[in-house]
């Protein structure tokens, strides 16, 4: 019988070194608080604050709460780049009604030699990425020829469809400016639940401006990529996102409110 506890205790020893950690799992995880869909609907109060966001990484995108502003979430501060296009830190307590976060971590490094549009970027990052099934990090730090942004004012109540806020969106130009550029890549089947394909925010390197990427240029830049293969969603428990009806596609809407309007 001792022998048989004591195998017994060998084989679960065993099976507890060769489980995946938590930190394991959690640099392989993209977490989502909410759905995208919900926030083209107008459900733009949210119960997640920034203080638990910070439990579930350090690097990510989304708004906050009345759709007050562009969030930008690098090295585990999280920026609110509000509709005069200046990005200020915000207090932990401050709420999130949509956001992608994940820890950053570089598994490859992609040299980029020029980028004439948002377009071409995402081009020539997805030829350099080995599925179209997973998702993907990308952080780019350096100075950049052109950048432009958006950010949308603040809503009250009732809260208007998101293609009607952008209506309203002001739009912000830099030129020869450095800062970081930031994405998430996700697979086309998150269609509904999260923003498919490429999903850029900005800041600048003195963390003083930034917003929603409409339009880029630059030359030779290295783009850092991490690989995820977890996704973690979680939705809100409010009211509004409870009782929403959700089961219309908003896919063109969507593709809408990512345009940039202005050529080049």
């Amino acid at each position: 019988m001792k022998k048989l506890y004591k195998l017994l205790s060998l084989v679960i020893f065993s099976l507890i070194l060769l489980a995946p950690s938590t930190s394991a799992r959690a640099s392989e995880t993209i977490y989502q608080y909410s759905t995208i869909d919900s926030l083209l609907l107008g459900i733009y109060d949210g119960d997640l604050t920034v203080k638990e966001l910070k439990s579930h990484g350090d690097f990510g995108i989304g708004t906050f709460n009345g759709l007050n502003g562009e969030m930008v979430f690098l090295d585990n501060e999280v920026y609110q780049v509000k509709v005069d296009g200046k990005a200020t830190p915000v207090e932990d307590s401050t709420r999130i009604p949509f956001v992608a976060a994940l820890t950053f971590k570089t598994d490859s490094i992609l040299k980029i030699d020029s980028a004439s549009s948002l377009d071409d970027l995402n081009n020539k990052v997805t030829k350099a990425l080995p599925s179209e099934n997973i998702f993907f990090a990308i952080r780019i730090d350096g100075r950049f020829n052109m950048i432009r942004t958006r950010s949308v004012p603040g809503q009250q109540k009732p809260y208007p469809p998101l293609i009607e806020v952008v209506k309203e969106q002001s739009i912000f130009k830099f030129t020869e400016i450095e800062g970081s550029l930031i994405g998430i890549k996700s697979p086309a089947y998150v269609k509904g639940i999260g923003v498919p394909g490429f999903h850029w925010h900005f800041i600048t390197k003195d963390r003083t401006a930034g917003g929603h990427v409409l339009g880029c240029k630059f030359k030779n830049v290295v783009a850092k990529v991490g690989s995820y293969s977890n996704f973690l969603l979680q939705l809100p428990k409010t009211k509004n996102f409870l009782e929403a009806d959700l089961s219309n596609d908003k896919e063109k809407e969507l593709k809408k409110v990512e345009k940039d309007s202005i050529k080049d």
